[in-house]
């Protein structure tokens, strides 16, 4: 019995064109609508940061560009430019040797407030932050309304009653004064709450907690790591806080040994434009320029723990 073989058809070449054709069409289409959006130009915009930017900048350079100035050159000289005398390394000296170095000591009374203070409102808020965003507990509802009103009420509004609280207790005119009322952060807290809630999974800690670790252990070891970039950015708003502290020590200290650089250099500026005026205003813009390095320092040593997705890839899907 002979069988038989049908012969091969092939397609023609115009037929393979326009199946690849086909073929490309779609995948061009779906490349085209999964593609990013090409940025767009904006002359308004760039026009609107340019004038932002110059006006963050000028502030700055003012400040840097007189500290270079004697004092008869901050009244003879542009503001914007340098005068014939470089004298920023004398100011520097003067500044802090003027008054038996009054102002190397309200430098080391603002480093032990923001330590202190700072650190340790940062700890705390860390702590009941991620207390709140992780355990479940009767009354987390009514913490919540509370830590959200605190967050409303201004600072100043709270002054006068701490200070008659201290007062009562006898701790005015101390640096406990300055320290306790630091270490209360409400903005500090819910940041946490609300970034621990996504950065920390739940799944990850619940293997911990298969695996042996206690809480103690897992909080240390594990959600302390996932927290760094909210952690970082408390902080930094903390010690900010902390360092630009004005009312606050104004009301509480009358020693000036205790003032911090905020309290202390707005008393050399009363002295340098009030009634008998001493020739010292090149220490104030001197000392203000020295007062701002540590916060620039802190902002750019500590940009780098601004990452998001740390946790990602820590809970397998």
């Amino acid at each position: 019995m002979s069988t038989t073989v049908a012969p091969e058809v092939r397609p023609s070449d115009e037929t393979r064109a326009d199946a690849a054709s086909a073929r490309r069409t779609p995948r061009r289409t779906r490349r085209h609508r999964n593609s990013p959006l090409r940025p767009r130009k904006s002359v308004a915009f760039t026009l609107m940061m340019s004038i932002f930017v110059i006006y963050s900048l000028v502030p700055l350079a003012w400040l840097v560009i007189n500290a270079t100035k004697t004092q008869s050159g901050l009244v003879s000289s542009f503001g914007l430019w340098f005068d014939d005398d470089f004298v920023l390394f004398q100011n520097i000296w003067e500044t802090l040797t003027y008054r038996d170095g009054i102002f190397v000591r309200w430098f080391g009374n603002t480093l032990l407030y923001v330590v202190l203070g700072a650190g340790g409102a940062t700890l705390l808020a860390t702590l009941a932050g991620y207390g709140l965003a992780k355990f479940r507990f009767t009354g987390r509802r009514a913490i919540f309304a509370v830590v959200l009103g605190a967050i409303a009420v201004p600072g100043t509004a709270l002054a006068v009653p701490t200070f008659l609280m201290f007062s009562q207790l006898g701790l005015t005119n101390t640096p406990w004064a300055i320290i306790i009322p630091s270490l209360i952060s409400p903005f500090g807290l819910y940041l946490i709450w609300v970034y621990a809630v996504d950065s920390v999974p739940t799944e990850l800690l619940e293997a911990a907690r298969m695996d042996g670790a206690g809480e103690f252990r897992t909080f240390f070891t594990i959600s302390i790591r996932l927290l760094a970039p909210g952690i970082v950015t408390v902080l930094l708003f903390t010690v900010v806080a902390t360092w630009n502290n004005y009312f606050l020590p104004l009301i509480m200290l009358s020693d000036p040994t205790w003032y911090p650089l905020t309290v202390g250099l707005n008393q050399w500026n009363a002295q340098a434009t009030g009634v008998g005026a001493q020739p010292i205003y090149n220490l104030v813009i001197t000392g203000s320029l020295l007062t701002i390095i540590p916060i620039v320092v802190a902002f750019l040593g500590l940009q780098r723990f601004w990452q998001s997705g740390l946790s990602a890839g820590s809970v397998k899907q």
